[in-house]
C-alpha cells in the first residue's frame, strides 16, 4: 500500500502542471510513493475532491540501461488499448486503466511521468489466491488466461502500434538484448563496498542455448505485455474477472513473496512490444514452473522460489500448468474471431523451452535490481531481496535446459 515517500518528488510543479494540463484532476494533492515497483518509482495522487490516480515516472540520476524504465511506453500502449476498447476497433475489450496524461519534460517533477486512473479492485500477491474459494480461484485463473488470449488477439497495426516492435525474430532478439543489459548490470559496483554485481550462473551456456535458432520456437509477432502475471492484474472487488493489466500499486492479504512468486518486479507495461505470445504465457505459468516436484529437476536445484501450494493437486481449484496451457489454447482460438487459427504452444516442445528462457530472463530483472540496489537507485522497499534471486533463478533455468535435453535425446533414441 502507498506510505511515506521514499523518492522526492516535486510537488509544487506537479500541481502546476496538472492544473494547466489535466484539469479535471483537482489540485491541492496527498502524494504517497507505493512500496511496490522496483523500475518506475510509482506514487498515489488524492485530489482535492478524493479521487484517487497513478503517477509513475522514471527514477532520478543516471540510468543504466536505455532499454529500461520507458514510461513513455507504457502509457503508449495502454492509451492505444484504451481508445481501441473505446472504439470496439480491437475485436476484444482488454482491460486497462484511464490513462491522462504523459509529460516528457524534465524539469517539472525531474523525470518523465504519467497519469493513470487508479483501479479499485483487488490485487493477489499469492498468485495461489488463497483468499478465496476453490470455485472462485478457478473462475479467476481461467479469466487471467483469457484475458491474455485477448490481448495476443490485437492485431498491432489496428491500433496504431504498428512500430511499436518488429513482427520477426523476437527471441534472436531478445537475447541479444538481455545479453547486453546482463553484460552491463555485472559491470556495476556498490557505491559503499566496490564489490561487483557480477555475472549470472551459466550466463555463457545460457546465452548460447537460447541463441541456437534450431532450438527455438517458431516465430510469432502478437502485441505482449512483457511482465503478464497473476500481481499485475487487478480483478473486480466481488466478481472473478480481471479489471485491469496494470503494475502493482496496492497489495491486499500478503504472504511472502518469495513464496508465491519468483520476482516482483512490478515492470507494469514497460516491456510490451509486439513479440512471441509463448513469452507471456510462461511468465504467467512461473510459479508451477518452479513448484517442487519429485520428478522436477528443480528439486535439485535449491531454491526460495518454490511455493508448495502449486503442486497439481494441493491447492483445491488451482488449475494444473497443463490444464491452463490448454484453456490459453482454446480461448486464442476463440479470441482470433476469424483472423487466423490462435496459437497452441503445447506442439513442437514450446512450452518447456519458454518456461527455462522466461527464467533467465526474471534473472537478469533481478541482476537489474542489483545493480540498481549497488547504486543505490533502487525504488522498492524490497530490492534486497529480489536482487539475492537473481543466482538461483539462472540455476533453475539451465537445470530446466538439462532436463529438456535429456528428453529430447530419449525421444530420438525411442524412434
Amino acid at each position: 500500500m502507498a506510505g511515506p515517500i521514499r523518492h522526492p518528488i516535486n510537488q509544487a510543479n506537479l500541481e502546476r502542471y496538472l492544473e494547466e494540463h489535466v484539469p479535471e484532476i483537482k489540485t491541492p494533492l496527498d502524494i504517497k510513493q507505493f512500496g511496490f515497483g522496483q523500475s518506475n518509482p510509482t506514487y498515489q495522487l488524492t485530489s482535492a475532491t478524493g479521487i484517487r490516480y497513478v503517477l509513475r515516472k522514471k527514477p532520478p540520476g543516471k540510468l543504466l540501461s536505455k532499454a529500461a524504465h520507458k514510461v513513455e511506453r507504457e502509457y503508449r500502449v495502454m492509451r492505444a488499448i484504451g481508445e481501441a476498447n473505446a472504439k470496439g476497433s480491437s475485436g476484444v475489450q482488454v482491460p486497462v486503466p484511464k490513462t491522462y496524461c504523459l509529460c516528457e519534460d524534465d524539469t517539472v517533477v525531474g523525470t518523465p511521468f504519467y497519469v493513470m486512473e487508479f483501479l479499485d479492485g483487488r490485487i493477489f500477491e499469492d498468485f495461489s489466491i488463497p483468499e478465496v474459494d476453490a470455485k472462485t480461484r478457478t473462475a479467476m485463473w481461467t479469466d487471467a488466461v483469457r484475458t491474455l488470449a485477448k490481448l495476443h488477439s490485437i492485431d498491432p497495426a489496428s491500433i496504431g502500434l504498428a512500430s511499436f516492435g518488429k513482427d520477426t525474430d523476437f527471441y534472436t532478439r531478445q537475447i541479444k538484448t538481455w545479453s547486453t543489459i546482463c553484460e552491463a548490470q555485472s559491470a556495476v559496483r556498490d557505491v559503499d563496498s566496490g564489490a561487483l554485481v557480477g555475472p549470472l550462473p551459466h550466463m555463457e551456456e545460457l546465452v548460447s542455448y537460447f541463441a541456437d535458432p534450431e532450438r527455438q520456437p517458431a516465430d510469432r509477432a502478437t502485441l505482449v505485455h512483457g511482465d503478464f502475471k497473476i500481481d499485475n492484474l487487478v480483478f473486480h472487488k466481488t466478481e472473478p474477472r480481471v479489471i485491469g493489466i496494470l503494475e502493482c500499486t496496492k497489495k491486499k492479504s500478503m504472504r511472502k513473496v518469495e513464496k508465491s512468486a519468483p520476482i516482483n518486479d512490478a515492470r507494469s507495461w514497460e516491456m510490451s512490444t509486439i513479440g512471441h505470445p509463448l513469452s507471456d504465457l510462461s511468465n504467467l505459468l512461473t510459479a508451477f514452473t518452479t513448484a517442487p516436484a519429485t520428478d522436477s529437476p528443480l528439486t535439485t536445484a535449491k531454491s526460495s522460489l518454490s511455493n508448495p501450494a502449486f503442486v497439481p493437486g494441493k491447492t483445491p481449484g488451482l488449475p494444473t500448468r497443463g490444464e491452463l496451457i490448454a484453456m490459453y489454447a482454446s480461448a486464442s482460438a476463440s479470441a482470433a474471431q476469424g483472423k487466423g487459427t490462435g496459437y497452441d504452444p503445447r506442439p513442437g516442445g514450446e512450452v518447456s523451452w519458454g518456461a527455462a528462457f522466461n527464467l533467465f530472463r526474471l534473472a537478469a530483472v533481478c541482476q537489474g535490481i542489483a545493480a540498481r540496489h549497488a547504486v543505490r537507485q533502487a525504488s522498492s522497499a524490497k530490492a534486497a531481496i529480489h536482487a539475492a534471486e537473481r543466482g538461483p533463478l539462472a540455476e533453475l533455468a539451465w537445470a530446466l535446459i538439462v532436463d529438456r535435453e535429456k528428453e529430447r535425446k530419449g525421444n530420438k533414441a525411442r524412434l
